[in-house]
């Protein structure tokens, strides 16, 4: 057993083109269905197409497209060893349909990863990260299975292009998603709202099996253009601890955890659905149509890796009356033993080594945690210093949990990338009030300010953090 972790760990850090790029229709640049998603009092809202006068964040975001090099440069100042990044689909074919990529948009990633070689910053790139092209939703996205052959053109084209620049890929962000109200929009790409009567567990879960196929199809695609290629899925983990002892709770727990977290890790890296997923359609009366082979393609294209995303945990349990708790994509039931952030979310570092020992006990698969982070108010002080003692804290209790789960309990953690390195829009809401990064983005939810990006104090203790390799937290 290992004393401490590998010399060639990758300390980085994590972002989405949606959340920080902006220039949403510079250089060729089509809609994807965050563009259409307007700011509004209650959160994000969807609209058909770019209506005047309303708020659009997506639009200029944490404009990273015109200050990547100084956005890099900072990332190397921190010393970060990968970067976790996504493609806007959009950016290199505007509406999904057109039969050549568009070359301004391959050029702009070309210069990207340039800055990111000049840092030795290894790229960690998701294919599709919540953006799909709006055109494309308006047809149905996910729900239609054309999408898969225009979702293996953008892939041929992305392998084919950075073949011998990037090195990990993952197929699809947080693909358990797809299966609940909130995906949809944003990772089924179906144009509809989360309260439409026609957004069903059926229709959310036909998009997902097409995403699967699709996935396992672009992980064989890409293992035949470079056999070095490192292809995972990735999952956003919603932990639930059963609220008591009761037996009821018991097994609503483990069933609540095979629905959410372990069925689509299951179809991607073993390639098949697991049996205990019929009991979850027969409940619901979701009933999956595929085409004669596509049991073949999933065992044919099974990952190399599992990344995930965790931020806290919740309580599930049978009694209704027990306090609820805020959640990232989920809400559940307050743990009385766990203190909350500014957004209600629980903290649990305990809860990432369960998962970690959880997952790689039933998947034998190298980890990347790929996001991590706290979400908070931070305050820029007159000399332009942000004192963030709370995320630190967060991050430094995180890190040990994963340091403890790699040292002690010989889980196979490759990777550590917290959300986010640089402050960016909220998925959900689109402001950037509840910000996560390393570097401040002197910006508010008005998209009012000067963008400058200034280091918090986060930024110089996870530096001293990667540069003892985890040691000094």
């Amino acid at each position: 057993m290992t004393s401490e972790l590998s010399n060639d760990f990758l300390w980085g850090a994590a972002t989405a083109a949606n959340q920080i790029e902006g220039a949403y229709n510079e250089d060729g640049k089509g809609l994807s269905v965050i563009d259409v998603q307007a700011c509004g009092p209650h959160g994000r809202e969807e609209t058909d197409g770019v209506i005047e006068g309303k708020l659009y964040t997506s639009h200029i975001a944490s404009d990273f497209y015109h200050r990547y090099k100084e956005d890099i440069a900072l990332m190397g100042e921190m010393g970060l060893k990968a970067y976790r990044m996504s493609i806007a689909w959009t950016r290199i074919y505007p509406s999904g349909r057109e039969d050549e990529p568009n070359e301004k948009g391959l050029k702009f990633y070309d210069d990207v990863f340039a800055e990111l070689r000049k840092y030795h910053i290894e790229p960690i790139v998701t294919i599709s990260h919540y953006e799909p092209p709006f055109a494309l939703a308006q047809e149905g996205g996910w729900s239609d299975r054309k999408m898969i052959s225009c979702y293996l053109k953008y892939c041929r084209t992305l392998f084919e292009r950075y073949k011998d620049t990037v090195r990990y890929w993952m197929t699809f962000n947080e693909i358990n998603c797809a299966a609940v109200p909130f995906g949809i929009m944003t990772a089924c790409g179906v144009n509809l709202s989360i309260r439409d009567p026609k957004n069903t567990e059926q229709l959310r879960f036909q998009c997902l099996h097409h995403q699967f196929v699709a996935s396992a199809l672009a992980v064989k695609m890409g293992h035949e253009i470079n056999p070095d290629f490192r292809i995972g899925c990735m999952t956003a983990v919603m932990l639930n601890y059963p609220l008591t002892c009761h037996p009821d709770d018991i097994l609503l727990q483990q069933q609540t955890d095979q629905e959410k977290n372990t069925f689509c890790g299951d179809v991607m890296v073993r390639g098949k659905y697991p049996n205990y997923m019929n009991r979850f359609f027969r409940k619901h009366k979701i009933s999956i149509v595929k085409e004669e082979h596509d049991d073949e393609i999933l065992q044919a294209g099974t990952v190399d890796f599992v990344a995930i995303s965790y931020y806290m945990s919740n309580c599930i349990g049978h009694d209704r009356s027990a306090a609820v708790s805020s959640g990232n994509l989920l809400s559940g039931l307050k743990n009385p033993y766990l203190k909350e952030s500014d957004f209600g979310w629980q903290i649990d570092p305990a809860g990432l080594r369960y998962v970690l020992n959880q997952f790689y006990d039933r998947w034998q698969l190298p980890i990347m945690i790929v996001e991590n982070g706290l979400g908070a108010y931070d305050t820029l002080t007159e000399d332009k210093k942000i004192h963030d003692e709370y995320r630190i804290e967060y991050l430094r209790q995180h890190i040990q949990a994963l340091k403890d789960s790699v040292i002690e309990d010989g889980v196979d953690v490759i990777g550590y990338m917290p959300w986010s390195a640089i402050d960016l829009i909220a998925l959900s809401t689109g402001n950037i009030e509840k910000r996560y990064g390393f570097i401040y983005v002197d910006v508010n939810n008005q998209q009012e300010g000067t963008y400058e990006r200034y280091r918090k104090d986060s930024f110089y203790w996870y530096k001293k953090v990667i540069e003892t390799n985890g040691e000094i937290l």
